[in-house]
């Protein structure tokens, strides 16, 4: 998933950044409302992990705004205040969620995945594409029942293409969901990241799941589209 995190303690947002990309997770982040404003205006996001308090103002016009604007966006909302108006003025404002810190990195992790489960397409935590599965709670994948040893940004590239098995998707697509913004669109990471995962999922005497669409982007499924 490609997350902002909007947190102005400087050391907490690093370790819950840092947390998020060990678990394979693209992750911006913003320390106050104008910046995360600034960046929800310029790229799109799986979920935001949205700060009550921030030095230019509170969460809840934040989130008020995502929802005003339309946008279905899941928000998760952090906050020292764990009072029931306050959970209740969060949910109000448009959370999907409300976690009081101090709390710990796999309450996080599991609250977004509670969230994304929720949004109105059916996320399953198992990904099925012939005989390769990926199990998302595990962040482990295995093919014809073999395990597939895979670093974190190969297993978020592997995802993010299993969601869309079938669907052809372009670098700029994928580098939204998988890269945080300090991806270099100019750079080839991206296909050597393809290249690298092929060679772990394409084994020999398999059939091919991980296709190039010559000018148009990469696509994972059992036969080529297009």
């Amino acid at each position: 998933m490609r997350l902002l995190v909007v947190e102005d303690e400087a050391r907490l947002a690093a370790s819950i950044a840092k947390g998020l990309r060990h678990a394979a997770h693209a992750v911006d982040v913003a320390d106050s409302l104008a910046g995360a404003r600034a960046k929800l205006d310029q790229d799109s996001y799986d979920a935001v992990v949205l700060d009550l308090m921030l030095p230019d103002g509170s969460g809840l016009d934040l989130a008020r705004e995502i929802r005003g604007a339309a946008q279905r966006t899941p928000i998760l909302m952090l906050t020292a205040r764990g009072s029931v108006e306050d959970r209740v003025a969060g949910l109000d404002s448009g959370a999907d969620d409300y976690l009081v810190k101090p709390f710990a990195l796999e309450e996080l992790l599991a609250r977004l995945r509670a969230i994304q489960r929720r949004t109105p397409v059916f996320q399953p935590e198992v990904l099925h594409i012939a005989d390769l599965s990926i199990d998302t709670r595990a962040r482990a994948a295995e093919r014809v029942g073999r395990p597939i040893e895979l670093t974190t940004t190969e297993y978020a590239l592997l995802e993010y293409l299993a969601r869309q098995a079938g669907t052809v998707c372009g670098r700029a697509q994928i580098s939204a969901h998988v890269w945080d913004e300090q991806y270099d669109p100019f750079s080839n990471v991206i296909d050597v990241y393809v290249a690298r995962l092929r060679r772990k999922i394409d084994l020999p005497g398999l059939a091919p799941l991980l296709h190039t669409v010559r000018g148009a982007g990469y696509v994972l499924g059992s036969r080529r589209a297009g």
